[in-house]
C-alpha cells in the first residue's frame, strides 16, 4: 500500500537497504573495521604533516586536505550503515538525513577538486622545478584549498536546494544511507527529472576534473619525452606515481560502474549497494597508505618514530 503522508507527519525515515542481507552483522563488522582503519590512517597522515615543519610544503598540504576529505566522505555515510548493520538502529530523522546527503555530496566533489589540485601541483613542480616554491607557496596552496572548499560547498547547495521544497510521501528509505537518489525517491514527485539534473551536474564535475588531470599529465608526458636523462625521467615517474594510483583508485571504480550501466548490464540492488560501499571505503583506505609508503619524507618520518619506540637491545 502506498503511503500518502504529508511532510509534516514524516519526522524520520527507516533505512531498509540492508534488509535482504543474510549476514548483516558480519558485513557491519567489516565496514566498521575498515572505517576505523580509514580514520586512523588519515588522522595519522594529518598529524605527521602538521607536527613536522619540514613537511609544511604545498604537496603535503594537499595530501593533508585529501585526508580530511576522505574522513568527511566516509563519516557522512559509514556511521549510518554501521548502526543499521550492527546495532539494528534503522531510523534517521529528516534533518540529519538532509545534512548527511549534503556532506556526502560535498565529500564527493571535494575528492575530485583535491585530486585535480594535486595534479596541478605536480605539473608546476615538473614544468618549473626551480620556481616551484615561488609560484606555489604555502599561502597560495592554503588559499587555493580554501577556495575549493567554498566552490564545492556552493555547488553542492543544489542538493538540499532541490530536495527541501518537495513534499514527502514515503518513510521507507530503500538505500543504505541518505544520498540524493534515496531522498528524492521519498518525495511525491516524479524523480526522473531530478535524477537527470544530478547526473548532468555530476558528469560536468567528474569529466571536467578528469579532463583537467589528463591535460596536466599530457603536458608532463611531453616534458618527460624531451628529457635526455633517464635519471630525471625516473624521478618524474616516482614523483607522479602516488598521485596516479590515487586517480586510478577513485575514478576507476566510478567509470567502471558508469560503463556497466551504459552497456545495459542490470545490477541487483545488493550489487549496487556493494559497489557504492566499495567506492566510498576503498580509495579512502588506500590513499593514506599510498602516501605513507610512496612519499619518502612521510615514510622516513614513520620509520624514525618506529625506531624510537623499539626497546633497546
Amino acid at each position: 500500500m502506498v503511503q500518502n503522508i504529508s511532510r509534516k507527519m514524516i519526522t524520520e525515515f527507516v533505512v531498509t537497504g540492508f534488509d535482504t542481507l543474510e549476514k548483516p552483522l558480519g558485513v557491519g563488522i567489516v565496514i566498521l573495521i575498515v572505517y576505523i582503519f580509514v580514520m586512523l590512517a588519515n588522522l595519522a597522515n594529518i598529524c605527521f604533516i602538521v607536527l613536522d615543519k619540514r613537511l609544511h610544503q604545498p604537496m603535503y598540504l594537499f595530501i593533508c586536505n585529501l585526508a580530511i576529505v576522505d574522513m568527511l566522505y566516509c563519516t557522512s555515510s559509514c556511521p549510518t550503515m554501521i548502526g543499521v548493520l550492527i546495532v539494528g538502529y534503522k531510523s534517521i530523522s529528516y534533518g540529519p538525513c538532509i545534512v548527511q546527503m549534503f556532506a556526502f555530496g560535498l565529500g564527493f566533489v571535494m575528492e575530485l577538486f583535491t585530486i585535480s589540485a594535486m595534479a596541478f601541483d605536480r605539473l608546476i613542480a615538473i614544468l618549473n622545478p626551480l620556481r616551484y616554491h615561488s609560484i606555489l607557496t604555502n599561502f597560495r596552496s592554503i588559499l587555493l584549498t580554501f577556495l575549493l572548499w567554498i566552490v564545492g560547498s556552493a555547488s553542492m547547495a543544489i542538493v538540499p536546494g532541490t530536495v527541501l521544497p518537495l513534499p514527502l510521501c514515503y518513510s521507507s528509505l530503500k538505500y543504505v544511507f541518505c544520498d540524493y537518489a534515496a531522498v528524492v525517491r521519498l518525495t511525491c514527485v516524479d524523480p526522473n527529472p531530478y535524477f537527470d539534473l544530478m547526473s548532468l551536474f555530476s558528469s560536468i564535475i567528474m569529466f571536467g576534473t578528469f579532463s583537467f588531470i589528463c591535460m596536466s599529465y599530457l603536458r608532463i608526458v611531453i616534458i618527460v619525452i624531451k628529457m635526455n636523462s633517464k635519471g630525471n625521467k625516473k624521478k618524474v615517474f616516482n614523483t607522479c606515481l602516488s598521485h596516479l594510483i590515487v586517480i586510478a583508485c577513485y575514478y576507476g571504480p566510478t567509470f567502471i560502474l558508469i560503463g556497466l550501466t551504459r552497456i545495459g548490464l542490470v545490477l541487483t540492488l545488493e550489487e549496487r549497494h556493494g559497489l557504492r560501499v566499495g567506492t566510498i571505503l576503498g580509495p579512502s583506505l588506500v590513499n593514506p597508505f599510498i602516501y605513507c609508503f610512496r612519499t619518502k619524507e612521510i615514510r622516513n618520518k614513520i620509520l624514525r618514530i618506529i625506531s624510537k619506540v623499539e626497546p633497546d637491545k
